[in-house]
């Protein structure tokens, strides 16, 4: 029996986006491991995608990659088709895309601002409108929000950033209310100070707060958190924000 066939038929396939490195990669190959088959949606880094899917592959699920900015509903459209025609229709989306960047709000121009929201936000929007059908003709899925721990303490010179993951949290309790009782849960995975690969200096936040464990969070622990949600055995939580912060809520 294939892993498509497994759990009544209910197709095991999931749409990741930003999944080329970093958390969203390390999401990718969780849920690939997990037997889940992994489309991957990024807007530009294709040969980083084309990695993550190789290496899902090489875990034993089938993978493609493929660029369409979150934006853009015919471009996430056509991706999800393809997902579609190639993998089988989605029914876990993990909406990981997001842009961080850091200016002091007076030099903030209204562009910049608008980048970031549309993004996180109208990205999460765009991809959870494209694949609702899909989890609701299975008569099950699992959707996860990446927020972002500045989205609920705030942060200096980041005031982009910060209200779009907040913003998607508030996105997670809706959804999660209204598909209930279709068989749909909707999450979000928060992760604080995440050991990742950065195009730019380290945030200056980072530099302001002490993790409790004394460490950064590896992107497979907030992977991990991820595949819990995805899960069956997750079936009567919705609505909520997992943090995967090393206790830097508990200050």
């Amino acid at each position: 029996m294939s892993k498509n066939e497994q759990d009544g038929n209910r197709p095991r396939v999931a749409l990741v986006t930003g999944g080329g490195r970093n958390i969203g990669r390390a999401i990718a190959l969780e849920l690939g491991s997990a037997g889940f088959d992994v489309g991957l949606l990024v807007r530009a880094d294709l040969a980083a995608a084309e990695s993550s899917a190789d290496e899902v592959r090489a875990l034993g699920g089938r993978s493609v990659a493929l660029t369409a900015d979150v934006r853009d509903s015919a471009a996430v459209r056509a991706g999800a088709d393809r997902v579609r025609s190639e993998l089988g229709p989605p029914t876990v989306l993990v909406n990981a895309a997001a842009v961080r960047k850091e200016t002091p709000f007076l030099d903030m121009s209204p562009d910049e601002w608008r980048e970031i929201i549309d993004i996180v936000v109208d990205g999460a929007f765009v991809c959870s409108r494209e694949v609702l059908p899909d989890m609701l003709a299975a008569g099950w899925g699992r959707i996860v929000m990446i927020g972002g721990l500045s989205g609920q303490t705030g942060a200096v010179h980041r005031a982009h950033v910060v209200t779009a993951k907040a913003a998607v949290v508030g996105l997670t309790k809706a959804l999660a209310l209204e598909f209930a009782e279709k068989g749909v849960t909707v999450n979000a995975v928060s992760p604080g100070m995440i050991d990742t690969v950065r195009s730019g200096a380290e945030p200056r936040h980072h530099g302001e707060r002490r993790i409790p464990v004394g460490r950064l969070g590896r992107p497979e622990e907030v992977a991990a958190a991820v595949r819990f949600l995805v899960s069956d055995e997750a079936a009567f939580i919705t609505g909520q924000t997992l943090n995967v912060n090393g206790g830097l809520l508990c200050q």
